[in-house]
């Protein structure tokens, strides 16, 4: 997946420990290599952010990423990434959303995030940094870097769940959110990107958080995974939608290769798979760091707040603190997505 290339290009340079090599030879595709990036892009939310919030005034205020035991897995110290250590990517800022503040307003969604660094604040950011490091020569020097754009999305339907908002008011939403990731897509291929992958969203009534937010004892709201079934139908009416945007997208643009990135499917297979992979089978759905309910989750008390533990071993939950995952997660994840999108990146392997 986009977040495993990055880590194998960038980490595998630094002196780490014996927990960090671990999970990078686990990464590790020498196919990979064929594609030789030579620089990789990212904009996206919390899910890939590795310390941008931290440095920006708003978002550090209110952000718990920057409190131990986060980062107790990676380096020993707390980095800004939302784990107990390594992520599936680099570049953006957590709690971020791709349409601005004003659009939810207008919609009558309050940004409860951290930050309001939209996504077209975040190309701003990109396009001071390139007019800066290779104007006017972008377009030849980007020739063997990577973009990835999201994951982001998310948060403007999550922020709307939160506030009560129907799932059919979710819905209509939804072309203005893709439709702002495509027109951010458009203005990175006008920097000179010619690969670009967009992932999708991730399954949210798989994760303790929404679990938690939305309990219910009717049975027939889960599925087999015990999953809510509406949550996650919307993910993929949403994930169809950015699919199908993107394929219109391809026609317009037959020279530069665009891949979806499939989140969804990518931790369906983990969930399924995960007793096998060596997850503990009774902690599938509850977050290593948290305290109270059946998904070890609350929301009025978090994980970085003072006297809410973490789990004795990370590496046996998928959920690290009720919406991110764990870094053990992170890499089965990113390993199936590289598996998954490697042949469609058309490097020469």
């Amino acid at each position: 997946m986009a977040a495993t290339i990055i880590l194998l290009l960038t980490l595998l340079t630094v002196k780490i420990g014996d927990a960090e090599q671990q999970v990078l030879l686990k990464l590790k595709n020498p196919r990979l290599m064929n594609c030789r990036f030579d620089k990789i892009y990212q904009f996206g939310d919390s899910i890939s952010d590795t310390g941008n919030c931290i440095r920006e005034s708003l978002c550090k205020a209110q952000f718990w990423c920057k409190r131990p035991p986060y980062g107790m897995d990676f380096y020993k110290h707390v980095t800004g990434r939302c784990s107990n250590g390594m992520l599936i990517i680099d570049f953006i800022v957590a709690g971020s959303t791709a349409i601005s503040a004003e659009f939810l307003a207008e919609n009558n969604i309050d940004n409860i995030g951290a930050t309001n660094s939209s996504l077209s604040v975040q190309l701003d950011w990109m396009s001071s940094h390139f007019h800066t490091t290779c104007s006017p020569n972008c377009p030849e020097k980007l020739n063997n870097s990577l973009f990835l754009v999201g994951e982001i999305g998310g948060n403007e339907f999550n922020f709307g769940f939160l506030q009560d908002k129907t799932i059919e008011e979710s819905r209509k939403i939804v072309p203005e959110v893709v439709q702002t990731i495509i027109h951010s897509v458009k203005r990175i291929i006008g920097f000179g990107a010619t690969r670009i992958i967009v992932p999708g969203n991730f399954p949210i009534g798989c994760i303790p958080f929404f679990l938690t937010k939305f309990m219910t004892n009717n049975s027939t709201a889960f599925d087999k995974h015990h999953c809510l079934k509406d949550l996650n139908n919307f993910v993929i009416f949403y994930n169809r939608y950015l699919q199908q945007a993107i394929d219109e997208l391809k026609n317009d643009y037959p020279n530069i290769t665009l891949i979806y990135g499939d989140y969804y499917n990518a931790f369906m297979w983990l969930l399924e798979n995960a007793v096998s992979l060596g997850f503990d089978n009774n902690s599938l759905q509850k977050a290593c760091c948290g305290i109270g309910g059946e998904y070890n989750y609350n929301g009025h008390i978090s994980c970085g707040d003072p006297m809410v533990p973490a789990c004795v071993d990370p590496n046996t939950h998928i959920s690290w603190d009720g919406i991110h995952f764990t870094q053990n997660a992170y890499s089965w994840l990113a390993r199936w997505l590289i598996d998954d999108m490697l042949p469609k990146l058309n490097c020469q392997v």
